[in-house]
């Protein structure tokens, strides 16, 4: 390698040949995905020069209107990975049904679920956008994948990553033994060993959630926020900085290069969801990365990674990050629970608000 650089694929193999009994089959998947990521980086930073930064007349099955790229992403996936004979199938946040591989000779022992394009409806004013991916291990005893066999718990990762697409592009990864970072080097075409061992901070004074939605907030996530807010006045007794992206890749990447916490939380803004994010696409392998950084996801009541999914499209309620303050959230939801929590009354979300006095 050039200067003694360690490729993706270069650690991929070293990582393997460190293992009792290497996959090799895991090893090409993974290459198979990186390659899908170079050609949408290459995509996605041509901006508008490509003609495909509008909106399709396409609804998928989330109900979501789609953007070229998301369609244009999710085929690039499926080229890249599905006839490599290391999958069984392919799951995609923008497919209603799994894809399954049929032909024996190309069927693999491994699952692709993936979210093709996170964020995109940040991509025609240039914010960062991403790839999400989780790698499940297929049954041995069936001759075609159902959705069925896809409902695996978050536990049951055998890899989980996400490409990032901003001023440069990354891919994040674990394999079950830390995080590592990749950056592109785009002059040789290859993803380059650049933050090993990511690790998050157990503390942060830093937090990222859509305040639009507070008055739908359950009050363990009212109780939270405000506290924050308060600041050096309130019960904290100490400032925060609050963010809100709206790509979860770039907030979770944010999160592992300085610390800092995600929330997307239940809300009743539309009791038929439970939660925002997709369980399957997003929510397990983000919560995989974290874990492996050491720190937390939870859905406020139990671990993300111990949910049993119930549906390719399932969703649930996210909080993850730094260790300690998802950990007082879920000290938060519990108090509420039980019926312990203290009343709490803000200036900030009354109905005489610090905004209306005069009034």
């Amino acid at each position: 390698m050039p200067n003694g650089r360690t490729t993706f694929s270069k650690f991929i193999i070293e990582q393997q040949g460190r293992l009792e009994n290497a996959d090799t089959e895991l090893t090409a998947l993974l290459n198979d995905v990186q390659t899908a990521c170079k050609y949408i980086a290459s995509a996605i930073s041509r901006g508008a020069l490509t003609g495909k930064l509008g909106t399709t007349a396409q609804v998928n099955v989330q109900g979501e209107t789609q953007k070229e790229l998301d369609v244009v992403s999710n085929e690039i996936f499926i080229e890249s990975c599905a006839l490599g004979g290391q999958l069984a199938g392919l799951a995609s946040e923008e497919m209603e049904d799994v894809y399954p591989i049929t032909s024996p000779t190309k069927r693999g022992r491994f699952l692709l679920v993936f979210d093709p394009l996170d964020g995109s409806s940040n991509i025609d004013v240039n914010v960062s956008v991403g790839s999400i991916f989780s790698i499940l291990r297929a049954p041995d005893d069936r001759d075609a994948v159902t959705a069925e066999d896809f409902l695996q718990s978050g536990t049951r990762q055998v890899a989980a990553g996400y490409a990032i697409y901003g001023p440069v592009s990354m891919i994040v990864l674990t394999m079950g033994d830390g995080v590592n970072g990749f950056t592109l080097d785009r002059e040789i075409g290859a993803f380059i060993l650049t933050h090993p061992n990511l690790r998050i901070p157990a503390e942060t004074r830093e937090f990222a959630i859509n305040t639009s939605n507070a008055r739908f907030w359950e009050p363990p996530v009212r109780r939270y926020v405000e506290e924050c807010v308060a600041g050096r006045t309130g019960p904290r007794d100490t400032d925060f900085n609050m963010r809100w992206i709206a790509s979860m890749v770039a907030e979770v990447h944010r999160i592992l290069m300085r610390g800092g916490l995600f929330m997307y939380p239940r809300d009743n803004k539309d009791t038929s969801r439970p939660g925002r994010l997709r369980l399957m696409y997003e929510a397990n392998p983000m919560s995989m990365i974290v874990e492996q950084a050491g720190g937390l996801a939870s859905t406020g009541y139990e671990r993300i990674l111990d949910v049993k999914p119930t549906n390719l499209h399932q969703r649930i309620p996210v909080i993850l990050g730094s260790r300690d303050e998802v950990r007082r959230l879920e000290q938060y939801h519990a108090e509420y629970a039980a019926g312990t929590d203290k009343p709490f009354e803000s200036p900030l979300f009354n109905t005489r608000s610090l905004f209306m006095r005069g009034i």
